[in-house]
């Protein structure tokens, strides 16, 4: 079944070009459980065969992903915070955890955003919370492009290099996640401990 989706992936890529790849980005940075893991890479195969150029299906990843990233952004900060500030109190949260929120976003949304988006399984959603919070939208659309872009690239080149071999392209993506986990972990490591000594050179 996997292989019938990566074919039909390669064809759609194929026919729709890189508006197809914002698409399909799109429905993957957003609620929709698409991963990128079967988009990017197909694309980046038929750049290896010169169908393709690979910046162009670099770029129009990250735009895909910025845009649906955005909308998430939007939903979270349209619905979900006149839903926390009415009902928040049934589900613990009140206008203090919102402030809280909104005052992590003010000082760490950029490290939390970049960091999100490196993250299987997180980097969907951690839009949600940032549009709660009303994080700065400059900083969010920044952090996430660039959070996005490492992603994307790594993608687009296992496809460039690997192929069209679903096995070889999954086993290569299961190495690379464990290694954006811990890159991501010594990330925040380094940030608490500059965080730190910032504080300690200002006393």
């Amino acid at each position: 079944m996997l292989h019938d989706l990566i074919e039909w992936l390669v064809r759609t890529i194929g026919q729709l070009g890189y508006p197809g790849i914002v698409a399909l980005m799109f429905l993957e940075s957003s609620f929709f459980p698409f991963p990128s893991e079967v988009v990017i890479p197909p694309a980046g195969y038929l750049a290896a065969k010169g169908e393709m150029s690979l910046s162009m299906v670099i770029l129009s990843g990250i735009l895909g992903s910025l845009l649906g990233a955005l909308f998430n952004y939007w939903f979270s900060l349209r619905l979900g915070r006149p839903f926390f500030e009415r009902y928040g109190r049934f589900f613990l949260v009140g206008e203090s955890t919102l402030q809280r929120a909104e005052h992590f976003f003010d000082r760490h949304g950029h490290i939390t955003t970049f960091v999100g988006r490196l993250l299987p399984g997180i980097r969907q959603y951690i839009s949600l919370p940032a549009g709660v919070a009303r994080m700065n939208l400059c900083l969010f659309c920044l952090f996430t492009a660039f959070g996005a872009g490492i992603w994307v690239v790594i993608l687009a080149l296992v496809g460039y290099w690997v192929g069209n071999n679903e096995e070889v392209v999954s086993a290569y993506l299961n190495r690379i996640g464990i290694f954006t986990v811990i890159f991501s972990f010594l990330i925040v490591l380094f940030y608490i401990k500059a965080r730190r000594w910032r504080r300690r050179t200002k006393l």
